[in-house]
């Protein structure tokens, strides 16, 4: 997939009415440290479209970007972080929640963990729930420049396991510095979204 045009459609906040698509769309959550607005950001091949900020925890709604007028990368709320009151974080893990049920477009659900560490008791809980709302959550292990090469394979282990992963569920190991992992991902994200064969038949 070549992106050509990337931009943000709608921001939902907690008593937002969410959007009613007729696009596919694919979601990304994770951890509020894990560097998820850098990936969005990789992938969509821009510097600052999705907002990063040095004080984790900033992302508190659910941000639609349109992706070459074919389809919707999904930011939900990071979670996890510990400044965030508990009634913050419910009110986060409420809004995801209805995201994942009531989303009539939405094709994947991508889980990113940080490659470094052992997945948290937050990651293990989102990964279940994911799978609990009826999706098979594609692992995007980031921040893959952080770590020897001689690491990567035990570490990739040590997620799979963490999570409970089954054998043929998948884990992409991605840098948003090197871009590492970006073009596997937009070949899955064309691949579940029906992009691809769309394209093939609009070729025949």
């Amino acid at each position: 997939m070549i992106i050509k045009k990337a931009e943000l459609e709608r921001v939902c906040g907690i008593t937002s009415k969410l959007p009613d698509n007729s696009l596919p769309e694919v979601a990304f959550a994770g951890k509020s440290n894990v560097g998820k607005s850098s990936m969005i950001n990789a992938l969509m091949n821009r510097k600052s479209l999705a907002r990063t900020s040095s004080q984790p925890g900033k992302t508190q709604t659910i941000n639609f970007y349109c992706i070459n007028d074919q389809l919707y990368f999904v930011d939900l709320p990071g979670y996890g972080y510990a400044k965030v009151s508990v009634e913050e974080k419910a009110k986060w893990g409420k809004m995801i929640e209805r995201y994942l049920r009531t989303s009539k477009m939405l094709k994947a659900v991508f889980l990113l963990i940080d490659i470094r560490h052992d997945p948290s008791a937050n990651d293990r809980m989102m990964y279940e729930w994911i799978v609990h709302n009826g999706y098979r959550p594609v692992i995007i292990a980031t921040k893959l420049d952080k770590l020897k090469r001689s690491q990567v394979a035990r570490q990739v282990k040590a997620v799979r396991q963490g999570l409970g992963m089954e054998k043929e569920d998948v884990l992409i190991p991605f840098s948003a510095e090197t871009k590492q992992g970006r073009d596997e991902i937009l070949d899955l994200i064309e691949e579940m979204t029906g992009l691809s064969q769309a394209e093939i038949s609009s070729m025949d």
